[in-house]
């Protein structure tokens, strides 16, 4: 009986640590995503200034659904 509980608790404790490595794992995919779309946003500016609004428009949008399934992961993490 107590090695079930010793069990149970151990398994608890692994679940908490699974759902904090996701989480960061979460957060660090949102990261790579963001630089990788800001950088291109740059580098298109660049070449194009003449479009500049309109490519920063498009990259916040990009940049907030990024974030938004970022969020949604992170929930989803700790809901687990």
């Amino acid at each position: 009986d107590l090695l079930f509980v010793l069990l149970i608790e151990l398994g608890n404790g692994l679940a908490i640590m699974g759902a904090g490595v996701g989480a960061g794992l979460v957060a660090l995919g949102a990261g790579v995503g963001i630089g990788q779309m800001g950088g291109r946003a740059m580098e298109a500016i660049g070449r194009q200034p003449e479009v500049a609004g309109r490519i920063q428009g498009v990259a916040l949008v990009i940049a907030a659904l990024i974030e938004a399934i970022a969020l949604f992961g992170v929930v989803l993490c700790f809901l687990v």
